[in-house]
């Protein structure tokens, strides 16, 4: 994948034109991703890229995400964009060390996802089942990180072999790393270890789904 500054000089190079042969700025570059400068320099300096209004940018100029993310099918910046497909995403819903959201109640938006993203979510007939949501908190840092986008899928909620899942339990809505243990418990796990792990009985959680991919790699 390009780097955050190698993305960042293409898009300089695409509006060049709207800036009349000005020089462009960082902050010129977060203004047209609708992004704060704040923000835009906190995401630079993690090499966290704004994937959404990546997508949104390459969308309104018919830019191949493609190009953008991998530099594949670079013969125009003005070809065709590629498939793209819908899913459900909460938006208002925020998973981690935070919680308490009913995903039921929220607002939910559908969200275009490029086609070469599509073998992450499990392929085009798992797309039913997936939804995205936003990641809040730092309890499972370094896999996920504040404003991350998670993809889950509801039809995956079989802890037998564990993994990352959205569980919702008394105290909130979280994503967390699942343990069945031989005694039928169950442990629940941050990545950052400066969380303890936490025992409940299999009666005190509702699976939501299995979390199985962000915009990024999840380990």
């Amino acid at each position: 994948m390009n780097t955050f500054v190698a993305i960042t000089d293409e898009i300089k190079s695409i509006i060049s034109a709207e800036f009349d042969g000005k020089k462009i700025f960082d902050k010129d570059v977060a203004d047209v991703l609708g992004v704060s400068q704040m923000n835009f320099a906190t995401m630079k300096k993690r090499e966290k890229l704004p994937y959404m209004e990546l997508l949104d940018f390459c969308a309104k100029r018919s830019i191949s995400i493609n190009w953008m993310l991998y530099g594949q099918s670079p013969e125009s910046l003005v070809e065709a964009t590629n498939r793209f497909y819908m899913i459900k995403y909460y938006s208002d819903v925020n998973v981690s060390a935070g919680g308490g959201s009913d995903i039921e109640d929220e607002n939910l938006q559908k969200v275009e996802i490029p086609e070469f993203f599509i073998s992450r979510l499990g392929g085009e007939a798992e797309l039913k089942n997936i939804e995205a949501l936003n990641v809040s908190g730092d309890s499972m840092e370094p896999t996920f990180s504040y404003n991350d986008i998670i993809f889950i899928n509801r039809n995956k909620i079989d802890l037998q072999r564990g993994g990352i899942f959205t569980i919702r339990t008394e105290a909130g809505l979280f994503i967390k790393r699942v343990h069945k243990r031989l005694d039928g418990m169950i442990d629940i796990i941050s990545d950052n270890n400066v969380y303890t792990t936490q025992t409940l009985n299999i009666n005190e959680i509702e699976v939501i789904g299995r979390v199985v991919s962000k915009f990024g790699n999840v380990d």
